[in-house]
């Protein structure tokens, strides 16, 4: 089963992969590697995980602005998420994901914690739209 789960586009293009969930904010700055994809934030839920080729949700960015940089230098590198889905995109995410290509959404309906790891989705940031594989509990 194939849902469609609406949300606001923030910067285009498609992507899929499965799902990395964060119930945490990310930093990108000295909490990511942008030359591996991998998260090194000390204490973070998701540390050791690599973000390379899924599909990121996290509530929202942490920061400083330099994390915008990181998130282009994670796709310059070949390492970025295939998509980003936000709880609430703010400036620093936004930005990176525009300047590195990254697809992104947020405010979608559907609760972050209803999203399991490792679902299939698709990922439209100029329509906004999150196509799930699946049920969501």
């Amino acid at each position: 089963m194939i849902l469609i789960i609406k949300g606001r586009g923030i910067s285009p293009g498609k992507g899929g992969g499965p799902l990395l969930v964060s119930p945490v904010p990310i930093s990108f700055l000295s909490g990511v590697d942008p030359e591996s994809g991998i998260i090194v934030e000390t204490g973070h839920p998701l540390r050791g995980e690599c973000m390379a080729g899924k599909v990121l949700v996290f509530p929202y960015g942490k920061g400083s602005t330099v994390g915008s940089y990181v998130l282009y230098a994670l796709s310059r590198n070949g390492h970025a998420p295939a998509a980003i889905i936000n709880a609430e995109a703010e400036p620093i995410i936004a930005t990176g994901a525009i300047i590195g290509e990254i697809p992104l959404i947020d405010r979608i309906d559907l609760p972050f914690d209803r999203l399991q790891n490792g679902t299939w989705v698709t990922v439209d940031g100029s329509t906004g739209e999150m196509a799930y594989e699946g049920t969501p509990v």
